[in-house]
């Protein structure tokens, strides 16, 4: 099997800036990679860095199972981090039909990680073009500030 293609990483030497951009092979076992791309990109100390990996985790496994990159072909993932925004890309080799963030039966054994994406992502959104499908959604730190108590004023 051949390895990932780094074929573009932009960004500080640390962990929460910048860019890395990953092409994998369509095959099962790169969802993990995926989920590691982000542990690079953000380090597991960013407050965002769970809800990033859950979401990048569904839709790298949506790339290579409902997508013409798992079979036989690859998939990008792209994880962007400035500031208070992170910014994940899924790119895939497209499908005969789009994606759908549609409501599942409570016994279903698949389609719940667009609404999952949905319900977790400040935005989130799907470009088809040239027969490949991308998958994108933001998170942003929010910060809310203590409240002061009557008793400190």
């Amino acid at each position: 099997m051949a390895p990932p293609d780094f074929h573009s990483v932009e960004g500080g030497e640390e962990p929460g800036n910048g860019t890395l951009v990953v092409r994998f092979p369509g095959t099962p076992s790169q969802v993990a990679r995926a989920r590691g791309l982000v542990t690079a990109a953000l380090g597991r100390d960013h407050p965002l860095y769970d809800d990033c990996v859950l979401l990048t985790s569904e839709l790298a496994t949506n790339a290579v199972l409902h997508s013409r990159s798992g079979e036989g072909g690859w998939f990008t993932v792209s994880v962007h981090c400035a500031g208070a925004l992170v910014r994940v890309l899924v790119k895939d080799g497209g499908s005969s039909g789009a994606p759908c963030a549609c409501r599942t039966g409570p016994q279903a054994t698949s389609g719940r990680g667009l609404p999952l994406i949905e319900a977790l992502s400040h935005r989130w959104g799907v470009v088809r073009e040239s027969g490949a499908t991308a998958v994108w959604f933001e998170l942003r730190l929010v910060t809310i500030p203590a409240q002061r108590s009557a008793e400190a004023v």
